[in-house]
């Protein structure tokens, strides 16, 4: 991989991971994803004990070429299965699976659990590394009223760039995310996020190298 374009997309990369510490919560909450390293990142949170329940969000059947994903169940269910069979009790865990976007994770999750009577107060929200400012804003926005700290799979942005999804839709999508912090913030969709004159100067340096297929 080139080294300038690895520079630039570490840089989005950083901006992206917010680093909060993980603490105990009630629940382990996981947005949707097509990645099943942060399915096991947070199945691994549960069997380490961090939270007694462990929430999956997400109805988009997987079906992405550029990616090599091709899944037959809404994502929520393809990764509660992952989760069963990894040795998590059903009873533990729970499953919405009408969400297509991350605004949607929030408000369909939060109409699963008053239907169902939880009464979970602090939450881990897991998604892939490259996400997590965008759920961090996401939530300050729709879930003022819980305690919440963000995570992600601890993998580096050159062991991710280099596993088995393909590199180049992996940039895509890190750079259609890094986008969507500015835009949705300034939409009213999320709270808004400083974006600091370097990390913005390597989107467009992106985007000029083609990068510019999951903006909106």
């Amino acid at each position: 991989m080139d080294s300038n374009l690895y520079s630039l997309v570490q840089v989005i990369w950083d901006y992206m991971l917010v680093g909060q510490r993980l603490r105990a919560a009630d629940c382990i909450f996981m947005l949707g994803s097509y990645d099943i390293r942060v399915a096991d990142y947070a199945i691994d949170l549960f069997h380490d004990g961090y939270a007694p329940h462990l929430l999956f969000s997400g109805g988009v059947v997987q079906q992405n070429e550029a990616l090599g994903v091709f899944w037959d169940l809404p994502e929520a269910e393809y990764f509660a299965r992952h989760a069963a069979a990894r040795g998590v009790p059903a009873e533990r865990i729970l499953v919405e699976n009408r969400a297509s976007n991350t605004g949607e994770n929030f408000l369909f999750a939060r109409d699963l659990l008053n239907r169902r009577a939880f009464d979970f107060e602090s939450f881990i929200l897991v998604q892939k590394p490259f996400m997590e400012r965008r759920v961090l804003a996401t939530a300050q926005m729709l879930w003022r009223d819980f305690d919440f700290a963000v995570s992600s799979p601890p993998i580096s942005c050159a062991d991710y760039l280099d596993g088995d999804l393909p590199r180049d839709a992996l940039i895509q999508d890190i750079v259609g995310d890094f986008q969507r912090v500015k835009v949705y913030g300034d939409k009213g969709f999320q709270m808004p996020q400083p974006v600091p004159d370097d990390v913005w100067h390597a989107f467009e340096r992106l985007c000029a190298l083609g990068y510019d297929e999951r903006l909106v």
